[in-house]
């Protein structure tokens, strides 16, 4: 079955994710930055925010770079992560995905940057620095 061939762009900085229980409450400096992500569960309080904004001792995975899937996507699309994950996990790169309302996000390590976009690009895709 094709996949949909997507246009990617790098969302400027890097960032961190960040882990905190899931009774607290997220710290007011993760709303800066034009991009953040708060997602809870019964289990965690997940934040994805920019890592310099990151106080010491805050449990966290630093060194993300962002890639945004060009949108607004329809919700009936159906591949969209698939055709991004397979490539990347087919050249050993491992991500976290972000999803909103109009798109997607993926986050890979800033060192393997240019090897996922190589991948994508590989895939089908457009992948284009901002």
């Amino acid at each position: 079955m094709p996949h949909p061939i997507l246009i990617l762009t790098t969302v400027p900085g890097h960032f961190a994710v960040c882990r905190f229980d899931p009774q607290e409450a997220a710290p007011e400096w993760v709303f800066e930055g034009d991009f953040f992500s708060v997602t809870r569960t019964a289990e965690e309080l997940s934040v994805v925010c920019r890592e310099d904004i990151v106080p010491e001792g805050v449990r966290s995975e630093a060194g993300w770079a962002c890639l945004k899937v060009e949108g607004p996507l329809d919700f009936s699309l159906t591949g969209v992560i698939a055709s991004l994950a397979v490539p990347l996990a087919e050249a050993g790169i491992a991500i976290f995905a972000v999803s909103t309302f109009d798109t997607d996000y993926l986050l890979v390590k800033a060192r393997d940057l240019d090897e996922a976009m190589a991948a994508l690009t590989q895939a089908g895709h457009t992948v284009q620095a901002r």
